[in-house]
């Protein structure tokens, strides 16, 4: 049997680490459902300590996920869950962003400027990638 799967990275800002990755990959942020979410609390199957507002919208504070435009059929869905902690050592996973057509030069820059710190460029034979770190110092690959 074949298991599906998601990515899910910590964080301690999961809503706004999302919105950044959403707006990395040019995939888009799961929409929550404010009534559901209102109709938990009000059923007491969840507290007023669970919610936070993100962008003026009741929102699960626990986490958010971001999917690529095509669905899940197209990719595995990113999750962002609430941690804690800082990030404090180097990540064991990471992802690699493929920019297809687009200049890897080009994203890294655009990257850079919403956030992300160049870490470093690498080469091995024909075959070169930069490494940067989202806002929230986790690590990712740029190439083509």
């Amino acid at each position: 049997m074949a298991y599906t799967f998601q990515v899910t990275v910590d964080s301690c800002a999961p809503h706004s680490l999302a919105d950044w990755w959403a707006d990395a990959l040019g995939w888009e942020v799961e929409p929550g459902d404010e009534e559901f979410i209102r109709r938990m609390v009000e059923e007491g199957k969840a507290g007023e300590d669970d919610t936070t507002l993100h962008r003026g919208r009741l929102v699960w504070k626990a986490g958010a996920a971001i999917r690529h435009p095509e669905g899940l059929e197209r990719a595995p869905r990113v999750l962002f869950q609430l941690v804690p902690e800082t990030k404090t050592v180097k990540n064991r996973v990471h992802l690699d962003v493929r920019t297809g057509d687009d200049d890897p030069k080009a994203v890294v820059e655009r990257l850079v400027a919403k956030g992300a710190t160049l870490l470093h460029e690498n080469r091995q034979g024909p075959f070169a990638w930069t490494t940067l770190a989202d806002p929230q110092g986790n690590e990712l690959c740029v190439s083509h």
